[in-house]
């Protein structure tokens, strides 16, 4: 008897050697990575028998594993997170680029789980990347000690910046891995937004999403995201533009990039990305916006699409813009136009500027308000209004305490926690609230932002960054490896 147990106790040692296996980036976290490493080793110098067997059963019983679970998926949605896959299979990215590259140069999970404040919890966020100001009077300002000391008076508004940005890019990595034709646009932007506010450790308006995920295609610029019932799936056909944002404390962080899964479209694509490269290279302080948009324009209507055999020229949507940034308010005041003849306003010392350009080709280049209204936005500067309906009365309140001035849609309005599970739990789901809705709108409370569209069959691309310009130099802040 004591014979048999030996066997079964040395079949049991050889079949946990042969279970160890080692990843790069694994979707489970090994509580001691040495051990792995050691067993690893171990393994290969089988000739060592059963001692060292015994050592793997030791270490095996002092290591603990944990799977990092993958977010639920509803049924039919297309979308398999399953696969396995980390590179992005669509064109508008840096060729080379990798979904996966926050897990070996920070540590993080796949798919990522491990919110940005406790990755960075004993170290500062990444920095951006940094440029100097556009124009020649701005060449002091990169060498100035004492710029540099005015510097580092505003660092802790820089590393809520670099947090909300470093979140962005994670999630956004996240989302490029699984994107792809067939997918449904409601289910793809509930997987960006929750992923979005694990990473950033939603906490109301302390920090959260900074605007709705639009997911605009073809002929749509901007301002789209599905409402309740819009079973809209991405074809291999559409060219969407992905936008959304993160915030901390206020601090919005407004980034997007272009998908297209056909190389005809490359050169549109590139267009609005060289376009937004441009406005950043000639952004700095005190330059007047006017000459960025003239900057922008030089770039983008230089290129030519074919289509059909026949050279098409690209154009600028002219009355779409860049913009400011200020604390919860995602359009601060100053526009940033992206064809000439724009304002001459300048840039000022310590202001937050998305850069985005938007490139057409097949239309006017000029979009209108169509289709049903998701975005909305309570006025930063609304009046006391006296409201009659005590449905506009409620709703007013769960924004308030749920938005503040950030914008938000109606899909959230109608989840369990009404957008935010820190400030509603499960218990802040609006039911009726149309009418309430529109009784806002109408009072001038809250705002509408139809989409924004060119005339059909034309097609769209946009490509944003957010930068900030620090007293020495502007820095890109939501620079990736993607774009």
């Amino acid at each position: 008897q004591q014979q048999q147990e030996q066997e079964q106790e040395q079949r049991s040692e050889a079949t946990e050697a042969e279970a160890v296996t080692a990843c790069p980036c694994p979707t489970e976290t090994d509580a001691d990575g040495a051990d792995a490493d050691a067993e690893a080793a171990d393994k290969h110098a089988g000739a060592d028998g059963e001692g060292a067997a015994k050592k793997k059963k030791k270490r095996n019983k002092n290591k603990k594993k944990k799977k990092v679970a993958l977010p639920p998926v509803p049924e039919g949605s297309g979308i398999d997170l399953a696969d396995g896959n980390r590179a992005p299979r669509f064109h508008g990215l840096n060729e080379g680029y990798t979904c996966d590259w926050m897990c070996n140069k920070w540590g993080q999970t796949w798919p990522p789980t491990q919110p940005v404040a406790s990755v960075f919890a004993d170290k500062p966020a990444p920095v951006g990347e940094i440029q100097e100001h556009g124009g020649d009077f701005n060449r002091h300002r990169i060498g100035s000690a004492e710029l540099r000391a005015m510097d580092m008076l505003n660092e802790e508004t820089y590393q809520k910046l670099r947090l909300a940005s470093e979140c962005h890019r994670q999630v956004r990595s996240w989302a490029q891995s699984f994107i792809k034709p067939g997918i449904k646009l409601a289910d793809m932007c509930e997987l960006i937004e929750n992923k979005n506010r694990e990473l950033v450790g939603e906490a109301g308006l302390q920090a959260g999403i900074g605007f709705p995920t639009g997911c605009s295609l073809d002929h749509v610029a901007a301002h789209y995201t599905p409402n309740a019932g819009d079973d809209t799936r991405l074809e291999a056909h559409n060219v969407m533009k992905l936008d959304f944002g993160t915030q901390i404390d206020g601090h919005i962080i407004d980034s997007a990039f272009t998908v297209s899964f056909d190389p005809k479209w490359d050169k549109l694509l590139e267009a609005s990305r060289e376009g937004t490269e441009a406005g950043i290279k000639a952004a700095g302080i005190d330059v007047r916006l006017c000459d960025i948009g003239e900057a922008i324009q030089e770039v983008v209507e230089s290129y030519e699409v074919e289509i059909n055999g026949k050279l098409e020229p690209v154009k600028c949507c002219r009355n779409l813009q860049g913009h400011s940034i200020s604390p919860y308010l995602i359009h601060g005041g100053k526009s940033v136009p992206i064809v000439k003849g724009g304002e001459v306003t300048k840039m000022d010392e310590g202001e937050v500027f998305a850069v985005e350009v938007f490139s057409s080709v097949l239309g006017r280049g000029y979009v209108v308000e169509d289709m049903e209204c998701s975005h909305y936005m309570k006025n930063f500067d609304a009046p006391h209004v006296p409201l009659r309906l005590p449905a506009a009365k409620r709703l007013l309140t769960h924004i308030n305490k749920t938005f503040g001035t950030l914008p938000f849609c109606r899909r959230w309005l109608e989840r369990e926690d009404g957008g935010s599970f820190a400030v509603n739990q499960n218990n802040g789901k609006q039911t009726r609230y149309i009418g309430a809705l529109k009784n806002l709108c109408d009072v001038g409370l809250v705002n509408a932002y139809p989409p924004l569209v060119d005339i059909k069959g034309s097609y769209i691309a946009q490509y944003e960054h957010t930068i900030l310009l620090r007293p020495t130099c502007k820095e890109v802040l939501s620079r990736g490896e993607d774009y």
